[in-house]
């Protein structure tokens, strides 16, 4: 049994779907930082200084912070503004993967056409024949 896990392991997909979710968990953290620390205080400025990390809509009458932090300890919250970041989180995580995709898609299809528009060297034998018979074709 260990010497089929170990074989299951090794496999590539596997390792590659590995260092496809180590490096997704780095970059989804670079998205989480860009979209919390760049993009929503820019819109929020935009929209006249609005924190969206801060728009709850209380759920029970005792909430009455003004914060999402302070109003979690209250009570039940429903934190949308916390809702609107993830969303934007995935669909830049979602374009950044829709681009990446779409470019090995279009060097693979380029690739294609190349392997098809060359057509394939005629084998050794076959070039020194044409070269036997065009030298017997002068002689004549």
């Amino acid at each position: 049994m260990l010497k089929e896990f170990k074989a299951f392991i090794m496999r590539g997909n596997v390792m590659d779907m590995a260092v496809g979710i180590i490096i997704g968990g780095a970059f989804t953290a670079i998205v989480t930082s860009l979209v919390g620390d760049v993009l929503m205080p820019v819109i929020g400025a935009v929209f006249g200084g609005l924190d969206f990390s801060n728009y709850f809509a209380p759920l029970s009458e005792s909430v009455t912070a003004g914060t999402l932090k302070a109003a979690k300890e209250q009570g039940a919250v429903l934190a949308y503004g916390s809702f609107i970041s993830a969303v934007i989180n995935f669909l830049i995580i979602a374009f950044v993967i829709f681009m990446i995709v779409k470019s090995i898609n279009k060097m693979s299809v380029k690739k294609e056409e190349e392997e098809k528009a060359a057509p394939p060297s005629p084998p050794a034998q076959e070039v020194l024949l044409s070269e036997i018979r065009d030298l017997l074709a002068k002689k004549k």
